[in-house]
């Protein structure tokens, strides 16, 4: 594979899960972990992506507060957020998670709607607290710096002490048959956590996504009550999950 196509393979993976690990980008493009390394600074070097320890993540996931044209699948991900949007309820108690799917849904919350939000993202709290009808409730701990949530037994802790109407979460990798997943494992805890924390829990997926798995389960697709991709509902791609009697939206 010429450097070329290799760099583009890394941007697409980078893009599609937001951040990944240099073992992973080694595997799929069957180069030494040395030669990922190097593409990935090169790349770097490029403004193309963030290397960061171990890995690399996305232009877009770096941004905290203005929308920017690096996030992948704007377009997909704003869909979700306003069909997500339409089961918000004034009064209502809710949790966001952190990504950018999920920072676009924070943005699309209408500014009359009065909510009481929860979440572990530092971008999503920001953005929140723009809006003045929202009560926006930081759940804080050890800060990952490039997932830029809140991690380890503070949040854990603090998550086993509420119930909310709707939790809206995403996912790095989902199956099916094998559930949600993640690669790294400090934030799979969490996710456990705001699953547990939620009477009902919404998935926020681009299609691209699906039929993927990593290392670290995150959960069952019987633990979530709905899912929300930018694709409709009767939509072929969607048939296994139909089969696992998820809400489709």
């Amino acid at each position: 594979m010429l450097k070329e196509e290799r760099h583009q393979a890394i941007l697409s993976q980078v893009e599609l899960h937001n951040r990944v690990l240099l073992t992973d980008i080694a595997e799929i493009l069957d180069v030494s972990i040395d030669t990922a390394r190097r593409d990935v600074k090169e790349l770097d070097q490029d403004n193309k992506l963030r290397k960061v320890h171990g890995g690399a993540i996305s232009l877009g996931f770096t941004s905290s507060s203005v929308r920017n044209n690096n996030i992948y699948a704007l377009s997909q991900k704003i869909s979700i957020a306003e069909k997500a949007a339409s089961l918000l309820k004034t009064e209502g108690v809710i949790f966001i998670d952190g990504g950018t799917t999920c920072m676009e849904l924070a943005r699309v919350i209408p500014v009359e709607l009065k909510l009481t939000c929860f979440t572990v993202s530092l971008p999503v709290a920001m953005e929140l607290n723009s809006k003045p009808n929202v009560n926006v409730i930081f759940i804080g701990g050890a800060i990952s710096k490039e997932a830029q949530i809140a991690i380890g037994a503070t949040p854990i802790r603090t998550l086993s002490e509420i119930k909310v109407d709707y939790s809206f979460i995403g996912t790095g990798y989902v199956d099916a048959s094998y559930g949600l997943t993640e690669f790294d494992w400090d934030i799979v805890q969490v996710k456990k956590a705001i699953v547990q924390a939620s009477k009902k829990t919404v998935l926020l997926c681009i299609s691209k996504k699906l039929n993927s798995r990593h290392r670290y389960k995150t959960c069952d697709m019987n633990a979530i009550n709905t899912m929300i991709t930018e694709l409709t509902p009767d939509d072929d791609q969607l048939k296994l999950f139909r089969n696992n009697n998820v809400h489709l939206i």
